[in-house]
């Protein structure tokens, strides 16, 4: 069984008990190892523990909207697709969604 590749740009719905919200998070490869960003509440963090094991993709953030938070993400990866949980400390679980964006990198690098 092969590695599910995760890199690329992740639109995720996170349904929290104050609502629902949207972030984006850009995964990539930087010395052999993942790494990436996450874009949500206007503003931009680093992922900071990035791990696949096989289709099991987890990672942390710290967040300062709305909430200051450190938040611990678990999802499963299907193809262009993930779902799981984001967890903010002793909080509840949240249901977190996504799904990857597909050829948008190109159009954004052919405008440049």
């Amino acid at each position: 069984m092969s590695v599910t590749p995760v890199e690329g740009t992740w639109d995720l719905a996170i349904a929290t008990p104050v609502g629902r919200i949207a972030a984006v998070i850009e995964l990539h490869r930087r010395d052999g190892r993942l790494a990436g960003t996450a874009r949500g509440a206007e503003e931009d963090v680093p992922l900071d523990a990035v791990t696949l094991d096989g289709d099991r993709l987890s990672w942390r953030q710290s967040v300062t909207r709305p909430f200051r938070l450190n938040l611990t993400f678990d999802v499963a990866v299907d193809g262009d697709a993930l779902a799981g949980t984001s967890r903010a400390g002793r909080l509840p679980a949240s249901k977190v969604t996504g799904r990857r964006r597909t050829g948008s990198a190109d159009t954004d690098a052919d405008r440049g």
